[in-house]
């Protein structure tokens, strides 16, 4: 198997009837996806677009957004989802760095991305213009035969600390390889029903879409303004009946700090895997005894990876001044502790980056040489044949029972609210702003808020706006402080611990 689409075809012929995505306004049988994406794909050939060029597809969740995806990949190209909640500048970034052959939207919101992209060579067509085309099967299996399993599957783009989106890029091979394991790991088959939580550009949900569409089960997605109503978004899963909820820490907490599961209880989930934060033991033992017979996951790995590298089973509850364990590593993958020397680290309680080897290591940085250098690198422990592995700036260390443990990130790279942030890329915005001299940004674990210390005369109000403006809202901090003057260490470099002590 060389291209993911095997998955959608196979499911299609083998239950053509079968649910195999649904939103609030639109449901997709396998047969109905399935041709819904040869359209869009007929669509983007017919255009002229060629294989291995990129669609970007600004639109919010939902069952033709999927088509939308997939019909990318039918025309032998690869996709990116833009957050529609992002600002226009950072899209127009994401564009310039992606150069996609088109940007599909909605008709509703045509005129709005037109005007936002005005100036660029980029095309903004409804995205209902390429669902209604005829298909094109000869053209779309001339493309297929063609394809290759290193060909990029997706581009998701993750901050970056010049100010500048990064873009990860994951191949065919890298999710028809992790897939197979996350499914075979938990259990999932053709029965089960995935409450799809996650953005489609947080790659989170690629492991609702592509366990999905391997095993032939069926994909709900949840209305965004669900998770600031927790009375629908109950009802919604005990509606639908879900079984699968892979959700990200800030999501699982929303429900349980909202009192969600006092309301109603969605009994017939049987697995619920959580990633992107360290999970808090007080919210998830809320879960636990409401979901007594659930399978509770923590996964962990960056979106460079493929999704995940490890994975805990929590079987017990762990008190407040617990952590959970990252764990062990998926089958067909190898996570390595390394030192500051390079040299690996076994001993319990000793700290090392997490550094990852295996097939599901993605492509690297789109158009980034230099930024994929850094981090997509010969294992230093085999000299003998080329190994990449990625260097994930996060520190871990194994426990007596030999799980990995995450202990804090290398570098100024953050987690929150489930987003990766590069604090560079906040104090980079906040010092291209008039009236700014010099920006550090902070984080508070323990609060969980972004702290920003400026130096310049703008007042905090103005700061705020100017971030709104140009960054997504979890990356504007919560607290901004005009101090005189940055305090330095004895090398003449930003003195962090000062600043944390203020």
């Amino acid at each position: 198997m060389t291209n993911v689409l095997t998955w959608l075809d196979e499911a299609a012929e083998r239950t053509p009837d079968k649910l195999a995505v649904s939103d609030i306004e639109t449901s997709l049988t396998y047969a109905q996806l399935r041709d819904a994406s040869a359209s869009v794909g007929s669509w983007l050939i017919g255009r002229g677009m060629r294989p291995r060029q990129a669609v970007a597809l600004f639109l919010d969740n939902s069952a033709p957004a999927l088509a939308g995806m997939l019909g990318a990949v039918r025309a032998g190209g690869f996709y990116s989802v833009i957050d529609t909640r992002q600002p226009a500048s950072r899209v127009l970034a994401i564009c310039e760095a992606l150069a996609p052959f088109v940007v599909l939207s909605d008709a509703a919101s045509i005129e709005a991305v037109r005007e936002m992209l005005a100036g660029t060579p980029r095309e903004v067509v409804p995205l209902e213009e390429a669902l209604a085309a005829e298909a094109l099967p000869a053209e779309l299996a001339a493309v297929r035969s063609q394809a290759l399993d290193i060909d990029p599957l997706y581009v998701n783009f993750t901050s970056g600390s010049t100010g500048t989106p990064k873009g990860v890029i994951i191949n065919h091979r890298c999710v028809i390889d992790f897939i197979g394991q996350f499914c075979e790991t938990f259990g999932i088959g053709e029965d089960d029903r995935f409450a799809n939580q996650a953005p489609f550009d947080f790659d989170v949900s690629v492991k609702d879409i592509y366990s999905a569409l391997s095993v032939g089960a069926t994909v709900h997605v949840i209305p965004r303004a669900f998770f600031s109503e927790p009375t629908k978004l109950m009802d919604f899963l005990c509606e639908r009946e879900v079984t699968t909820l892979v959700w990200a820490v800030s999501a699982l907490c929303f429900v349980s700090i909202m009192n969600g599961l006092d309301y109603r209880v969605p009994e017939t989930v049987r697995r619920v895997i959580f990633s992107g934060e360290v999970m808090p033991p007080k919210q998830l033992r809320i879960w636990q005894r409401a979901l007594p017979d659930a399978m509770f996951v923590n996964v962990y790995g960056p979106t460079e990876i493929t999704c995940n590298c490890t994975y805990y089973i929590v079987e017990r509850e762990y008190a407040d001044d617990e952590v959970i364990p990252m764990g062990r590593t998926f089958p067909n993958e190898r996570v390595m502790l390394l030192d500051e020397d390079d040299r690996e680290v076994v001993e319990p309680g000793c700290e090392g980056e997490i550094c990852v080897s295996g097939t599901s290591v993605g492509l690297g940085y789109l158009g980034d040489a230099d930024r994929t250098a850094e981090a997509f690198v010969q294992n230093p422990l085999n000299g003998l044949w080329l190994e990449t592995i990625y260097r994930t700036g996060d520190l871990a260390h194994y426990d007596d029972n030999g799980n990995l443990v995450y202990d804090s990130r290398k570098d100024h790279q953050i987690k929150h609210l489930g987003h990766r942030i590069e604090l560079g890329e906040i104090e980079a915005c906040s010092q291209a702003a008039d009236g700014v001299d010099r920006a550090c940004c902070l984080y508070d674990a323990r609060r969980k808020k972004l702290l920003l210390f400026y130096v310049g005369a703008l007042d905090k109000s103005e700061l705020a706006s100017h971030l709104r403006e140009r960054l997504p809202q979890y990356m504007v901090p919560g607290k901004m402080r005009q101090i005189e003057a940055m305090p330095l260490t004895k090398n003449g470099k930003i003195d962090r611990k000062a600043l944390a002590e203020l």
